[in-house]
């Protein structure tokens, strides 16, 4: 078959291993989401989640002419020509900074505002899915614009997003728990994000600064180094009780 070339395998490798470390923000954003519900509807949330973004990026590869159609300009602001994909990228970027930065202060938030609040409604699978949703299609296109430039093959992007899911799902209720655990894996978690909905918005204003100065590469090597540093001080220390955020249930699944 056509798929066992020596050149679409290392293309079905190489987009592979690019899908995972692309579905990390995603798996990420999922579990904090996720960890809002009850616990006996957290793993149903990662799964429907996960599942969301399969899909989407499926959609979206069979949509190929569409989305080459959304790199077209549709009017210009300041000077930049703006196209449908940089509008998604500006929009989604700055909801992650929005939600990530809201979930940063109400983890945070004071004793006296938090009483305030008690009695808030908690958050439903319907909320937290239509969230997970519109966050996917942000992830989505940039997964599925990575694709297309490394291969213009369906026969070779299905399969690399399909096994990058697999591996997604298979970790993600280990993610999940591992950042309820450490609640300052958590804030560092949400800082990613707010890192990452930046660099969402400067792609979608000016492309080209991002791939010209290779902005990603920054980015990822200071989250690299940030969760390096954070393991280490997770080594460090000797507290045998975590320090636990706000809301945050304990391990019985009480607050």
């Amino acid at each position: 078959m056509e798929i066992f070339t020596a050149q679409n395998l290392a293309a079905l490798l190489t987009l592979t291993v690019l899908e995972i470390v692309l579905g990390i923000d995603n798996v990420i954003f999922i579990s904090i989401l996720a960890s809002k519900l009850p616990r006996s509807q957290q793993d149903l949330a990662r799964r429907l989640g996960i599942g969301v973004a399969v899909l989407t990026r499926i959609l979206l590869l069979l949509m190929i002419n569409w989305i080459i159609g959304l790199t077209r300009p549709l009017f210009s602001l300041f000077g930049h020509g703006l196209s449908g994909r940089d509008l998604i990228l500006l929009g989604g970027g700055l909801f992650l900074i929005g939600k990530s930065t809201f979930e940063i202060h109400e983890k945070l938030e004071s004793l006296e505002h938090s009483q305030e609040i008690g009695a808030k409604v908690k958050a439903s699978l319907v909320a937290v899915v239509l969230q997970i949703v519109i966050v996917d299609l942000v992830f989505s296109l940039d997964s599925v614009i990575t694709a297309v430039g490394i291969s213009g093959k369906l026969s070779v992007m299905i399969p690399a997003i399909v096994v990058a899911a697999g591996v997604m799902i298979l970790f993600a209720s280990a993610v999940s728990h591992f950042v309820e655990r450490h609640p300052t894996m958590k804030v560092l978690a949400l800082s990613f994000l707010i890192l990452i909905g930046s660099l969402l918005v400067v792609e979608g204003w000016d492309p080209e600064a991002v791939h010209g100065y290779h902005l990603k590469n920054y980015v990822y090597f200071a989250m690299a180094f940030s969760f390096g540093v954070e393991m280490v001080n997770m080594r460090l220390r000797r507290s045998p009780v975590p320090v636990r955020l706000r809301n945050q249930p304990t391990m019985n699944g009480k607050n």
